[in-house]
């Protein structure tokens, strides 16, 4: 796996780049939850839209860094077909605003938002979401080596 650079960018990362983020971090899980996102579709959108602002009763767009729409695996029926698909999206400006505010590493802080949103999908505590981030960057870790 290619771990995008987030070191060396001369202006802020495109929706490109955190778009391939993404994909990286959504690459860096363990292989059995990996299995079960084939069908979870990633969007990278700068904001949310005003509708999710209202439904979550932001104050500000920047007040959240994802989004996860779908029903959970835990409660996906056989008959629930044809539903729209599970959906997660990334906010690329709340998460730029962040990583300058905070200065962790931009990838470190895509894997944590994305891997609290797929959390979501399989029905994860937020206790269980921690564990599978410290696995994920526990094998990225021993894959760079």
């Amino acid at each position: 796996m290619t771990k995008p650079n987030t070191s060396n960018y001369i202006g802020p990362p495109t929706l490109t780049d955190i778009d391939a983020m993404a994909k990286a971090a959504l690459a860096s899980l363990p292989e059995e939850l990996r299995s079960f996102t084939a069908d979870v579709v990633v969007l990278v959108q700068e904001f949310p839209d005003e509708d999710v602002c209202r439904e979550m009763e932001l104050e500000s767009p920047f007040d959240i860094l994802g989004l996860y729409q779908g029903v959970s695996l835990a409660d996906k029926q056989i008959e629930s077909s044809g539903n729209m698909p599970d959906i997660v999206f990334i906010y690329r400006r709340p998460i730029l605003d962040y990583w300058c505010e905070t200065g962790e590493d931009l990838g470190h802080v895509m894997r944590h938002v994305l891997i609290h949103e797929i959390g979501h999908h399989f029905g994860f505590s937020d206790e269980t979401m921690e564990a599978i981030e410290e696995a994920a960057e526990a094998e990225e870790s021993s894959s760079q080596a």
